[in-house]
């Protein structure tokens, strides 16, 4: 099923079914959670439209509590590793319906995929790079293969937000993981600054990595400001989960687009749809974007939970979980890649969080008799007695 995510991401809905699993957090990480909920639900009720500003953020923070849920069943990252199986095929599928309907000169606009945003492939693309650094001790003859191709899904989206996070996730990674310090974690990044510099000063014909260095917002500018002046309209609880769209005037006079890719096949956004353009509009600022939806009290819970996870998570030292919850945070600066739903790279983000609250303290509740069995990991963990210490989380150097 993790596998199947990326190609069919309904069925990450499926976190549901880890509910109860919360209940395995420690006493400090529940209420952590409590105080996350609460805000947003409190959030709501200073909003514009109560009722329905009500419903929207149950439905998003039950979804994200499932989500997190999912994050302790699974307890190690290394049981996330079938998604880059999944992510796989989408980069296949994205290069194969460029070719086919745009040719290389729809790779020159910047590669995509029928319903993957560009920056939302560039960002999978990183997380897959990720996924193959860190799978120690697997087959050299895939590896090598499956990182070319994400590595090359990268370069050919040229996004740069995702670029902040590949450098940021990895060199977080790499300084803060528990395990041996492994520095070709920083060899995907490097070869793409270093290319996309050799591209810019030789002058080669490649026009997503000469992006990637362009220090242009594209406008963003304008977007966090049209956020500032929407959240001042209701301070306290924000505008009301995904009813943001019509505050941000600067997207939302173009109406209803699909992806890029999409629109350069004249495929136009269905008639049915365009009513509901604005709800997938985003600042490009996620503390922007959740203070207009949220106002001061929801976006509190969100830094709140998002704070306390990058704590546990360099406590934990899971390397692949840092450069996830690193690099999407310094992407936030400039797009918003927690918000859900999304076609899964949110739900990976809170996913990751629930793997770090689990921590050391809650692999012992898990193990505890009665606890609800946990998925099958790589090794299975030592017993240990209520109040000691156990070993730490995922050894990456096992295969």
């Amino acid at each position: 099923m993790i596998a199947l995510i990326p190609i069919f991401p309904p069925l990450y809905l499926a976190a549901f079914g880890a509910f109860c699993q919360l209940r395995l957090l420690p006493l400090g990480e529940r209420r952590v959670l409590f105080f996350f909920a609460a805000a947003q639900l409190i959030a709501a009720l200073f909003a514009p439209q109560p009722l329905l500003s009500l419903g929207l953020a149950a439905a998003r923070t039950f979804l994200i509590l499932a989500l997190i849920a999912a994050g302790v069943y699974l307890r190690d990252s290394r049981n996330l590793r079938p998604v880059l199986w999944g992510q796989l095929v989408i980069f296949v599928t994205a290069w194969t319906y460029t070719l086919s309907t745009q040719g290389l000169a729809g790779v020159q606009e910047r590669l995509g995929h029928p319903y993957y945003y560009v920056v939302s492939l560039g960002l999978v693309a990183v997380v897959s790079l990720w996924l193959v650094t860190f799978w120690r001790g697997a087959a050299a003859w895939w590896r090598w293969g499956a990182g070319l191709l994400a590595l090359a899904t990268f370069v050919a989206a040229g996004s740069r937000g995702p670029l902040l996070a590949l450098g940021v996730g990895s060199l977080a990674a790499l300084a803060l993981g528990e395990r041996q310090r492994r520095w070709w974690v920083m060899i995907p990044a490097t070869l793409v600054v270093v290319l996309a510099a050799a591209s810019s000063s030789l002058q080669l014909p490649l026009k997503p990595l000469d992006r990637l260095l362009n220090d242009q917002t594209s406008g963003r500018e304008y977007v966090w400001k049209d956020a500032v002046q929407g959240w001042q309209t209701s301070p306290l609880g924000g505008v009301g989960p995904y009813q943001g769209g019509p505050y941000l005037t600067y997207l939302f006079k173009d109406g209803c687009q699909l992806t890029p890719t999409l629109e350069r096949n004249e495929i136009t956004c269905p008639e049915s749809l365009s009513r509901w353009s604005s709800v997938w509009l985003i600042a490009h600022n996620a503390w922007l974007h959740w203070l207009l939806e949220g106002g001061v009290i929801g976006l509190t819970g969100l830094l709140a939970v998002m704070g306390y996870a990058l704590w546990r998570a360099v406590e934990v030292g899971d390397p692949l979980v840092i450069a996830v919850l690193f690099g999407y945070t310094a992407m936030n600066v400039v797009d918003v890649v927690v918000a859900v739903p999304s076609q899964h790279f949110a739900e990976l983000w809170w996913v990751c969080v629930g793997i770090s609250l689990v921590g050391v303290a809650g692999r012992v509740a898990a193990t505890s008799p009665g606890a609800a069995a946990a998925p099958a990991a790589a090794h299975q963990d030592p017993p240990t007695r209520p109040g000691r210490a156990e070993t730490p989380a995922s050894d990456w150097t096992a295969g």
